[in-house]
Protein backbone atom coordinates (compact mmCIF):
# COMPACT_ATOMS: atom_id res chain seq x y z
CA UNK A 1 0.00 0.00 0.00
CA UNK A 2 1.23 4.09 -0.58
CA UNK A 3 -0.01 6.59 0.63
CA UNK A 4 0.07 10.19 0.01
CA UNK A 5 -0.32 13.41 1.75
CA UNK A 6 -0.95 15.94 -1.39
CA UNK A 7 0.36 19.12 -0.33
CA UNK A 8 3.38 17.31 0.94
CA UNK A 9 4.51 16.27 -2.69
CA UNK A 10 7.07 17.89 -4.28
CA UNK A 11 4.71 21.24 -6.92
CA UNK A 12 5.85 21.23 -10.65
CA UNK A 13 4.97 23.83 -12.97
CA UNK A 14 5.73 22.14 -16.61
CA UNK A 15 4.26 25.47 -18.29
CA UNK A 16 3.14 29.37 -17.14
CA UNK A 17 0.50 29.08 -14.68
CA UNK A 18 0.43 25.60 -13.90
CA UNK A 19 1.73 24.18 -10.58
CA UNK A 20 1.04 20.42 -9.96
CA UNK A 21 1.97 17.83 -7.54
CA UNK A 22 1.93 14.49 -9.19
CA UNK A 23 1.45 10.86 -7.96
CA UNK A 24 2.61 7.68 -10.20
CA UNK A 25 1.76 3.92 -10.29
CA UNK A 26 2.78 1.42 -12.64
CA UNK A 27 -0.37 2.37 -14.74
CA UNK A 28 -1.51 5.39 -13.70
CA UNK A 29 -0.79 9.12 -13.22
CA UNK A 30 -2.76 11.47 -10.74
CA UNK A 31 -1.91 15.22 -11.33
CA UNK A 32 -3.74 17.94 -8.76
CA UNK A 33 -3.11 21.35 -10.94
CA UNK A 34 -3.68 24.65 -9.54
CA UNK A 35 -3.87 27.13 -12.35
CA UNK A 36 -4.08 30.49 -12.85
CA UNK A 37 -6.86 32.32 -14.60
CA UNK A 38 -6.25 33.05 -17.71
CA UNK A 39 -3.50 30.32 -18.37
CA UNK A 40 -3.59 28.59 -21.33
CA UNK A 41 -2.78 24.79 -22.07
CA UNK A 42 -1.45 24.57 -25.62
CA UNK A 43 -3.29 22.41 -28.84
CA UNK A 44 -1.72 18.63 -27.91
CA UNK A 45 -2.46 15.03 -27.59
CA UNK A 46 -0.81 11.80 -26.29
CA UNK A 47 -0.73 8.27 -26.05
CA UNK A 48 -2.49 8.87 -22.46
CA UNK A 49 -6.30 8.41 -22.12
CA UNK A 50 -6.91 11.41 -19.48
CA UNK A 51 -9.92 12.34 -17.34
CA UNK A 52 -9.93 15.81 -16.30
CA UNK A 53 -11.95 16.73 -13.25
CA UNK A 54 -12.75 20.19 -12.27
CA UNK A 55 -12.94 20.90 -8.96
CA UNK A 56 -13.46 24.39 -9.00
CA UNK A 57 -13.32 27.29 -11.52
CA UNK A 58 -14.42 27.21 -14.95
CA UNK A 59 -11.83 25.36 -17.29
CA UNK A 60 -12.77 25.78 -21.33
CA UNK A 61 -11.42 23.03 -22.96
CA UNK A 62 -11.03 22.42 -26.70
CA UNK A 63 -11.76 18.38 -27.29
CA UNK A 64 -10.83 17.27 -31.39
CA UNK A 65 -12.51 20.98 -32.67
CA UNK A 66 -15.41 21.21 -29.95
CA UNK A 67 -15.34 23.66 -27.33
CA UNK A 68 -16.79 23.78 -23.92
CA UNK A 69 -16.77 25.22 -20.54
CA UNK A 70 -16.60 22.67 -17.67
CA UNK A 71 -17.11 23.94 -14.03
CA UNK A 72 -16.96 22.56 -10.37
CA UNK A 73 -18.07 19.11 -10.44
CA UNK A 74 -17.72 18.22 -13.81
CA UNK A 75 -15.76 15.63 -15.46
CA UNK A 76 -14.71 14.63 -19.24
CA UNK A 77 -12.62 11.73 -20.19
CA UNK A 78 -10.04 12.63 -23.38
CA UNK A 79 -9.23 9.52 -25.10
CA UNK A 80 -5.83 8.41 -26.07
CA UNK A 81 -4.55 10.89 -29.72
CA UNK A 82 -7.65 13.17 -29.31
CA UNK A 83 -5.85 16.96 -30.00
CA UNK A 84 -6.84 18.98 -27.12
CA UNK A 85 -5.87 22.17 -25.50
CA UNK A 86 -7.61 24.56 -22.73
CA UNK A 87 -8.12 27.99 -20.74
CA UNK A 88 -8.69 28.96 -17.36
CA UNK A 89 -11.44 31.28 -16.81
CA UNK A 90 -11.46 31.53 -13.46
CA UNK A 91 -8.36 30.29 -11.16
CA UNK A 92 -8.82 26.67 -11.37
CA UNK A 93 -8.46 23.65 -9.33
CA UNK A 94 -8.14 20.10 -11.00
CA UNK A 95 -7.59 16.60 -11.09
CA UNK A 96 -6.25 14.71 -14.36
CA UNK A 97 -6.02 11.07 -14.62
CA UNK A 98 -3.66 9.44 -16.90
CA UNK A 99 -3.64 5.79 -18.26
CA UNK A 100 -0.95 4.59 -19.10
CA UNK A 101 1.03 6.65 -16.57
CA UNK A 102 2.88 9.97 -18.04
CA UNK A 103 6.53 9.35 -18.53
CA UNK A 104 7.38 12.64 -19.51
CA UNK A 105 5.77 14.34 -16.06
CA UNK A 106 7.89 11.21 -14.18
CA UNK A 107 10.95 12.43 -15.92
CA UNK A 108 10.38 15.93 -15.35
CA UNK A 109 9.65 15.22 -11.67
CA UNK A 110 12.59 13.47 -11.56
CA UNK A 111 15.12 16.26 -12.98
CA UNK A 112 13.53 18.02 -9.79
CA UNK A 113 14.79 16.12 -7.59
Amino acid sequence: MQSYTIEKIKVISPMDGFRGRMVHTRDLTIAYWEIDKDSVLPLHKHLNTQTTHVVSGQLELCISGVIRVFNAGELVVIDANELHSGKALTPCSVIDTFTPAREDYMQLRDSLI
